[in-house]
C-alpha cells in the first residue's frame, strides 16, 4: 500500500502513476455496510485512498444556510438540512472505517470541518485534508497544522490572494503541503474544468505537490489523465457505488469502473511518454542505415584522382560514409575506379 506521505518526501514522483483519493464523501448515507462496500470498490477500481467527510449539521452550517448545487439532482434546498441528512457517523463509525481500510490496503482519510472531528481524527490519518469551503477559514487551518502533519488543500473559488494567504499560513507552520486546483461547482462542465491552472499552482507555489479535485462528470475520465499530465500528483474525484442515484454526490462521481478506464488510460499514456533522454531506439537502427544517406559518387572517378566538391553527391542509404564528413573526403585520393552512382566508403580513399 502506497501512502500519501511518501509522495511528499519523493520529489522522482512526477509522472508515475498518480495518487488516486476516491472521494467517498457521505455517499454512505449513514450505513456502515455501504461504506465498507464504497472501500471494497475502491480498492477493486485501483485507489490508494478512500476519503470520507466527517461534520455534523449544527457545526458546519446555519439552519438558514441556502443551497448552492444543482437542485434538479439534489432538490435540498438547505445546506444544514442537507447535512442532518448523512450526519450519522462519528468517531466510533471512523474508528471502524480505518481499521477496515487497514485491513483492505488503503489509505483511509476524512476531511473535518470542526475542531472534534480533527482531533478524533488526527489519530486515525497520516495526512489532513481541507476543503476548499474553509480555505479563509484561518483559525481552523492553524489549528489542523498544529498536528504537524502534511496537508492536502483544495482551492475551489478562490482568488490568488486567497490561496497565497492560506499558503504562507501553512508554511510558516511548516506543514508539508499539497494544493489542489478545484473548481467549486457540482457537475463542474468541461468548459469551467480549467485544469492549465495546475501549472499555475506548480509555477506560484513550487514548494507544493501539485494536485486536482475533480468535480466533473466521469465520461471518458481523460479531465483527471489530462490533469495527471498536466503536472498533477494526487488527484481527488468524487466515488459511489451507483452514478445512477438521485442526490449528494453520486450524480457527478466516478465508480470502480470508471476508475480501472482512468488507469488503462495511465497505462497507455506512459507507454507513449515513454523516456525524456533524447536518443536513438532500437527500433529505429532499420532507418538509420537505410533512410539515412551516405556521400555517393555523382560521376566517374578514377584510380588516383583527387576527390573534388563536384565528385559527390549524397543520397540513400546509409550503408558508406555520412555526408557529416564530406570535408574530410574532399582532397582526398581514389585507391580505385570509383564508378557513378556508388555508395563511397573508406576502403576506397587513400589515407594520404
Amino acid at each position: 500500500m502506497i501512502k500519501i506521505t511518501e509522495i511528499y518526501n519523493d520529489n522522482s514522483y512526477k509522472f508515475q502513476r498518480p495518487y488516486i483519493i476516491a472521494e467517498a464523501g457521505v455517499n454512505h448515507e449513514g450505513s456502515m455496510e455501504l461504506a465498507k462496500r464504497l472501500i471494497d470498490e475502491a480498492v477493486e477500481g485501483g485507489a490508494q485512498a478512500i476519503k470520507f467527510q466527517t461534520y455534523k449539521a449544527d457545526t458546519i452550517a446555519s439552519k438558514h444556510s441556502p443551497y448552492y448545487w444543482d437542485l434538479s439532482k439534489e432538490p435540498t434546498q438547505s445546506q444544514h438540512e442537507l447535512f442532518k441528512k448523512y450526519d450519522k457517523f462519528w468517531k466510533k463509525e471512523y474508528e471502524q472505517l480505518a481499521r477496515y481500510c487497514e485491513n483492505a490496503k488503503i489509505e483511509f482519510m476524512s476531511t473535518p470541518f470542526d475542531v472534534s472531528s480533527a482531533r478524533f481524527l488526527n489519530d486515525l490519518m497520516s495526512v489532513f485534508k481541507i476543503s476548499s469551503s474553509d480555505i479563509t477559514n484561518l483559525p481552523f487551518i492553524e489549528f489542523i497544522c498544529d498536528f504537524n502533519k502534511p496537508i492536502i488543500l483544495s482551492t475551489g473559488a478562490s482568488f490568488l490572494w486567497e490561496v497565497q494567504e492560506a499558503v504562507d499560513l501553512i508554511e510558516s507552520k511548516g506543514n508539508s503541503l499539497c494544493l489542489m486546483h478545484c473548481v467549486l461547482n457540482y457537475p463542474t462542465k468541461n468548459k469551467n474544468a480549467n485544469i492549465s491552472t495546475i501549472r499555475e499552482i506548480a509555477k506560484k507555489f513550487p514548494d507544493c505537490i501539485a494536485g486536482y479535485s475533480d468535480h466533473t462528470l466521469p465520461e471518458s475520465m481523460d479531465t483527471c489523465l489530462f490533469a495527471w499530465l498536466l503536472g498533477a500528483n494526487v488527484i481527488e474525484k468524487h466515488f459511489t457505488h451507483d452514478k445512477t442515484l438521485k442526490g449528494n454526490d453520486h450524480y457527478h462521481a466516478m465508480d470502480k469502473e470508471d476508475l480501472k478506464l482512468f488507469w488503462e488510460k495511465v497505462q497507455n499514456s506512459q507507454t507513449l511518454l515513454g523516456q525524456e533522454k533524447i536518443t536513438s531506439l532500437p527500433c529505429e537502427e532499420p532507418a538509420r542505415k537505410n533512410a539515412r544517406r551516405s556521400l555517393v559518387a555523382s560521376c566517374n572517378i578514377l584510380a588516383g584522382e583527387q576527390i573534388i566538391s563536384a565528385h559527390l553527391t549524397w543520397k540513400r542509404p546509409a550503408h558508406g560514409i555520412s555526408p557529416r564528413e564530406i570535408k574530410n573526403v574532399i582532397g582526398k585520393k581514389a585507391k580505385i575506379n570509383i564508378e557513378e552512382d556508388e555508395i563511397i566508403k573508406w576502403n576506397m580513399l587513400a589515407n594520404d
